[in-house]
């Protein structure tokens, strides 16, 4: 009997993907069952690009190719939820599971609480993550503290707090992360803040911390946080899909600890990249004022937000005309207005500051600011029930 709020071991009961698959490939046996037995009309995930350092979207509605998302990809640094408005847009009833790493879960239950996503049509897996990597960063960090040529390398893992790389003639490397971020490499910045390793909002939740033992490697560690969560792995534990072991307890306890140790050490992190926090949100915003002036509105940010969803966006309204057209760089209305609609909507993913080109560090200046959110007891994207904090007035899109 499967139930909500417990930990289970997980393998998947097909050789082939358990040995294409991460850890026993019970989360992409999950997502075939899903398709065979068409709980669901299609998957979405990721899946590998060009090389290992590209993820690209990919919605799969044939079951034989599901392989195709098997695997990590910690280069992997889109926010796939963005694709999931466009989607439910044009086909609302469609019926559909995602992979979701905790910001991407958080982000569509922010989506699903403004009406963009109906949540009761998406079936959320999602999946532990301690942090992902910038894949340009990370190909001259592989050339530079490696030694090895970036695209000799066929796999890249994260286990016991070292980035493991795996060469074309089988070998491995390996470095404690720890080691890299004391230099300039490692994990993204809005990564080594974020609190969230493990997507509770989501229905299931797979990873690798806490598999001990024989287990480690062949088994995932999934915790079900939903009744639709509990009755799908039920179903496809019953139709023999997947493979079902109970973990110790000193198991279940160790993947605490080290839930609560990535915790602490983001928390590190923020005190570090936050050592003037005091400040209320306006004077928090007026700190990062130069760092503004290097903007030239090319409005990629806005773009590249998977929360920013407006037809008729306020930054290119002409009735009223908030911000000056062709002003370089723009007035502070223009980042204003973003922190009015970001403030107690941003998940941290980090997506901004990834594609500005000007290098603002948006993500760290939006995560500083929604900190002091928190503050008013309201976390983003915790609850779809939640009201939103601010909702100023509604309009047809």
């Amino acid at each position: 009997m499967i139930q909500i709020n417990q930990i289970y071991y997980l393998k998947s009961s097909d050789g082939e993907i358990s040995e294409l698959g991460e850890c026993g490939g019970s989360l992409t046996t999950l997502m075939k069952f899903l398709l065979e037995n068409k709980i669901v009309d299609g998957v979405l995930a990721v899946e590998k690009g060009n090389d290992i350092y590209d993820a690209v979207p990919a919605l799969i509605c044939d079951a034989d190719e599901i392989g195709r998302t098997a695997g990590s990809l910690h280069c992997g640094t889109l926010n796939i939820a963005k694709i999931l408005v466009k989607y439910f847009d044009e086909f609302p009833d469609l019926k559909l599971a995602i992979t979701a790493k905790p910001c991407e879960a958080k982000t569509i239950i922010e989506l699903g609480k403004r009406g963009k996503i109906d949540l009761n049509n998406l079936i959320m897996v999602g999946v532990n993550c301690g942090g992902t990597f910038p894949p340009v960063t990370t190909r001259n960090m592989i050339e530079t503290v490696f030694h090895v040529n970036a695209d000799d390398v066929t796999n890249e893992e994260i286990d016991g707090g070292k980035f493991i790389i795996k060469r074309i003639d089988g070998s491995k490397k390996e470095i404690n992360i720890d080691q890299l971020e004391e230099g300039t490499y490692g994990r993204r910045y809005n990564c080594r803040r974020c609190e969230m390793n493990i997507p509770t909002s989501a229905d299931v939740s797979f990873g690798n911390w806490g598999v001990s033992g024989s287990y480690a490697g062949e088994y995932s560690c999934v915790e079900v946080f939903s009744e639709r969560g509990a009755e799908i792995l039920a179903k496809a534990i019953e139709s023999g899909y997947l493979l079902v072991k109970k973990p110790s307890k000193e198991s279940v306890e160790n993947r605490g600890r080290i839930n609560t140790s990535m915790v602490n050490l983001a928390k590190k992190w923020q005190i570090h990249d936050f050592e003037e926090n005091e400040n209320d949100i306006l004077s928090t915003f007026t700190l990062y004022q130069e760092e503004f002036k290097k903007c030239i509105k090319c409005f990629g940010c806005r773009d590249a937000c998977p929360v920013c969803y407006c037809q008729d966006c306020t930054l290119e309204s002409g009735t009223p005309e908030w911000v000056d057209k062709g002003r370089i760089p723009p007035s502070p209305l223009f980042h204003l207005e973003r922190l009015i609609h970001m403030v107690e909507s941003c998940t941290n993913c980090g997506q901004c500051e990834d594609v500005c080109p000007m290098d603002i560090p948006l993500a760290k200046i939006w995560h500083q600011i929604n900190l002091k959110v928190t503050e008013l007891k309201y976390s983003p994207a915790m609850d779809s029930q939640e009201l939103i904090l601010f909702d100023f007035f509604k309009r047809p899109e």
